[in-house]
């Protein structure tokens, strides 16, 4: 197999893409619960304590990365088209499940860190 460096750096800067249209996918109720299924498996492998190859220098690392893009790959291409299609504008226009549940945690997380703030200096003795 030859595999040259600019296919590489193609393949690695599209998995943040991939993997955001992967989790809308995952999300959209249209895709069947079989692909779904089975690219949660493989993820689930890939964070898995258990990793039999762990012990070859680079290559143990190399081979989660390669199972999670083929994972990803391959249950998108399970999915059917016009789903795809429609998470990628979604994507694109920045209105997914991705953005949404990504602009929800932010928020969410912003609360949070307000509330201790708050209650932090309502702790602090009050000067004068």
């Amino acid at each position: 197999m030859n595999l040259s460096l600019s296919h590489v750096r193609t393949v690695v800067s599209e998995v943040p893409m991939h993997a955001k249209l992967a989790y809308c996918l995952v999300r959209d109720e249209r895709v069947p619960v079989a692909p779904k299924a089975a690219v949660l498996g493989a993820l689930g492998l890939i964070v898995s304590p258990i990793d039999f190859p762990a012990w070859i220098p680079v290559v143990g690392e190399l081979d989660m990365l390669a199972l999670g893009i083929l994972a990803v790959k391959t249950f998108v291409d399970a999915c059917p088209e016009e789903v795809v299609a429609d998470n990628r504008a979604a994507i694109r226009a920045r209105t997914s499940a991705w953005d949404r549940d990504r602009d929800g945690a932010a928020e969410m997380a912003r609360e949070g860190l307000a509330r201790l703030v708050q209650n932090w200096r309502a702790r602090l003795p009050r000067a004068g």
